[in-house]
């Protein structure tokens, strides 16, 4: 299995990140000419090598219409890109955000509408698009709590917007290109103290910082101020599979990207790339009884945690105290989105309490392909491990070809396994 190891023993931050993981690929100079071709108005990426504790590794830097921004507001809807540029992992440039901005610094403010069409320009995959969606979207959803305003009403700051989209843009994009089957994280270290920004003083982790880290094991460290930035915390939490130790790993390639500041420990984020045996992949699995709820409520509830990204929802009968009749609902979540996924059980069903339990899983490998048969392009998933090799056409092709032959389910899925989809006159 292909894994993705990412050391935040230093924290996090989004530029960070990109510079770890630029340095797992081979051929920077084209890596370099692709991000730079992406089409955001104005953004130019650089990169130049930069030393910590003598360990060499790489700095990805950001200009937005020439110019680094580095603002002294570490937390604030309106400044997601001031937050983070300026905890000493990213730009070095410290200027205070009263001061005059020329030309196309102007302040101006964009919101998640703005951003979604700057995304639907860039020169990526649909794919890459939604993950940049996704992580921009948590950051102002986390914004939005900690300000009390809906996400859809967090504005950002124009340039910073552009500077954090950047950095965004350059982890899913490289994520895309490793294509690794399993992100795993160490626990993250945030800092600790207070920092100053030109809303008055704020705890570290910053407010916005602290949403976006619920769920992840964190700690404050030996080092007073900001470590893990809102961009970088959002980007582990959608990326990464679960946090923990490194499991046993055939290591191919380890990047070491930079950040600014100078600490008695070499300021980077590690990225290790090599092969493990799948057997590290752990989830949550929480359950609880239901004894007070309709059939199509509890329905209704599964769907819907289904939809919010549970791996796995399923009932049981059980009978419970006093011979009343019940389900146990058991939900299978990663680590990282037990508490959000609790949230939701309380919301969608009537229990008073859930039960966790973390639990070791093996499985086998799973990709789907796109293959062109008589029928058209259908869906195939393919799972293999462990010396087995499984492949099963996309229900939603199966029941296409189904309904329109008038045939059961197996019948469809074995005339695509055939390849004779195509024969109207056979059934």
């Amino acid at each position: 299995m292909k894994t993705l190891y990412l050391d935040c023993g230093m924290g996090a931050a989004g530029d960070m990140l990109a510079s770890a993981l630029f340095e797992l690929l081979p051929d920077p100079d084209a890596l370099l000419a692709e991000l730079n071709a992406l089409g955001i108005p104005g953004v130019r990426y650089a990169r130049e090598s930069a030393c910590r504790c003598g360990i060499t590794g790489t700095r990805l830097r950001v200009s937005v219409f020439g110019r680094e921004e580095a603002c002294d507001c570490p937390d604030g809807q309106a400044h997601i890109h001031d937050h983070e540029h300026d905890h000493g992992h990213d730009h070095g440039h410290d200027h205070d955000h009263d001061h005059g901005h020329e030309d196309h610094h102007e302040h101006s403010h964009t919101g998640l509408k703005e951003v979604e069409s700057l995304v639907a320009g860039m020169a990526v995959g649909a794919r890459v698009k939604e993950n940049i969606l996704s992580v921009y979207r948590a950051i102002a959803a986390a914004e939005g709590r900690v300000h009390g305003l809906p996400a859809d009403r967090v504005h950002f700051h124009e340039v910073g917007s552009l500077d954090a989209v950047a950095d965004i843009t350059a982890v899913c994009l490289l994520i895309e290109k490793i294509a690794p089957d399993e992100v795993i994280a160490s626990p993250v270290r945030t800092g600790y103290g207070q920092i100053r920004c030109a809303h008055g003083i704020l705890p570290v982790p910053a407010p916005a910082t602290a949403e976006l880290l619920r769920g992840i094991p964190i700690y404050g460290g030996e080092f007073a101020g900001e470590m893990c930035t809102p961009t970088g915390a959002a980007l582990l939490s959608h990326f990464v599979t679960r946090f923990g130790e490194m499991s046993i790993m055939a290591t191919e390639a380890i990047g070491y990207g930079m950040g600014t500041r100078e600490f008695p420990a070499a300021n980077c984020v590690r990225a290790f790339l090599g092969e493990t045996d799948g057997q590290g992949d752990c989830v949550t699995e929480l359950c609880c009884n239901l004894d007070d709820m309709t059939g199509e409520e509890i329905g209704f509830a599964t769907e819907a945690l289904m939809n919010a990204g549970a791996l796995d929802v399923y009932t049981v009968p059980v009978g419970m105290k006093k011979g009343r009749p019940g389900i146990l609902l058991t939900v299978l979540c990663r680590q990282a989105a037990r508490e959000e996924t609790a949230r939701l059980i309380f919301r969608y069903t009537d229990t008073l309490g859930i039960r966790e339990r973390l639990c070791r899983r093996y499985r086998l490998d799973r990709r789907e392909e796109i293959r062109h048969t008589p029928a058209g392009e259908v869906s195939v998933k393919i799972s293999e491990g462990y010396g087995i090799r499984r492949e099963k056409t996309g229900y939603e092709d199966a029941a296409r070809l189904a309904r329109e032959r008038g045939i059961s389910l197996r019948e469809a899925r074995k005339l695509l396994d055939s390849g004779a989809g195509a024969d109207p006159g056979k059934k």
